[in-house]
């Protein structure tokens, strides 16, 4: 051990030196809590609170896009996701933006649900583990013989680099955890007493006064980088609940010629603006099932970069399909944003489920139960 700074010092006796290049201001991004760089296309993504939502993703939400939410129809799974997007930005020290016009901001915040140790995460998952392989087993007596030997894929969509958090759902979050963070809300309705009246320039009051409350954050804290933040970067997380319902004063989901149709395209449209030049992303819940006019929806999508709906089980048919026992309902990705490049990631497959089994919420591949599926439908009935 004591010969290799010997050996370092004969070496810069015959002419090396200790001096290293230093690398460009510009040539590596700035680190920010709770952010990485895309081995893909270079942008910086953040996580979406849902590891597996994240790799369906292609990766996180890059910073700087918007990802919309179809809401299920009861908006309790929705609403699960929405709280996870903030979640993860208390645990990352993100500055919050909470806008809503049903509940109020503080009253979403003290339900976030509480971060998992990862100890706790490794005991919860290995229970799981244990279970599906006990169901698996079970699966393979009645299954038959020429499908067992088909390709498996993984339970669940993962990154192979630890990336993002895990939460309790049936434990709220700490206050203390608050306590480093900086958050703004945005309640409509004491944003409607406070100012009565509002110049809309064509477009709906409540989402003028939205546009304004974020557009004054972002500059005057320095997200969009013409004044520079005080401290160390970081990023701003913007979370709108249930968008374009009757409660924002938008007609779109109870009529099919609504008196400001282009109102909520509008806002996306300025909404994205402000978002592509500045350290900010944001998550929008909007009741899809409800908007009466498809082309409107449509336009939503296009104006979106991630676009994600939920089909909840609740009150179909499916939910005593035993194909869908163990789960709660259907994740359909609709669009993944194509960043810095002319194609998009995609997933391995679109068959994909949610459900929520005790602490955990997760997304799942169908894969396999469709196998199964297959099986019982196109088998001889000797095989079964």
């Amino acid at each position: 051990m004591a010969a290799a700074p010997a050996a370092g010092g004969a070496a810069r006796g015959r002419g090396a030196t200790s001096f290293q290049r230093k690398a460009a201001a510009g040539s590596r991004l700035a680190a920010v809590a709770g952010t990485r760089p895309s081995v893909r296309h270079g942008q910086l993504l953040l996580s979406s609170g849902l590891p597996s939502l994240d790799c369906v993703l292609g990766g996180g939400v890059a910073v700087g896009t918007l990802l919309l939410i179809e809401e299920d129809k009861y908006g309790l799974y929705s609403n699960l996701l929405f709280k996870y997007f903030l979640a993860e930005g208390v645990v990352c020290g993100h500055d919050l933006f909470v806008a809503s016009a049903k509940e109020h901001p503080d009253n979403i915040l003290k339900e976030l649900p509480a971060p998992l140790l990862d100890d706790t995460y490794r005991n919860e998952r290995g229970e799981e583990a244990t279970a599906v392989k006990s169901e698996d087993f079970q699966d393979s007596m009645k299954i038959a013989w020429r499908y067992q030997n088909l390709p498996k894929v993984e339970a669940s969509p993962t990154t192979s680099t630890k990336f993002g958090h895990y939460y309790d759902v049936s434990k709220t979050m700490s206050p203390e955890l608050f306590q480093s963070i900086k958050w703004h809300s945005f309640y409509l309705p004491e944003e409607l007493s406070l100012q009565p009246k509002m110049k809309t320039h064509n477009m709906n009051s409540a989402y003028s006064r939205l546009l304004q409350s974020i557009q004054r954050i972002i500059y005057q804290e320095g997200f969009d980088g013409s004044d520079p933040q005080k401290k160390l970067k970081n990023i701003l997380r913007i979370g709108i609940q249930s968008l374009g319902s009757m409660l924002w004063g938008d007609d779109i989901c109870s009529s099919d010629t609504p008196e400001h149709i282009h109102s909520l395209t509008k806002f996306l449209y300025v909404l994205r603006g402000l978002l592509r030049k500045s350290l900010s992303a944001c998550i929008i819940t909007v009741p899809a099932h409800l908007i009466q006019n498809k082309a409107i929806m449509e336009r939503v999508t296009n104006l979106s970069d991630m676009v994600v709906g939920l089909e909840s089980f609740i009150g179909s048919e499916r939910e005593t399909n035993p194909l869908y026992k163990d789960y709660h309902g259907l994740v359909h990705v609709q669009q993944i944003p194509r960043l810095n490049s002319l194609i998009c990631d995609v997933s391995d497959t679109k068959d994909l489920a949610f459900r929520l089994k005790r602490k955990l919420f997760t997304i799942e591949f169908l894969r396999q139960f469709l196998v199964y599926l297959e099986a019982y439908v196109t088998a001889p009935f000797w095989e079964y």
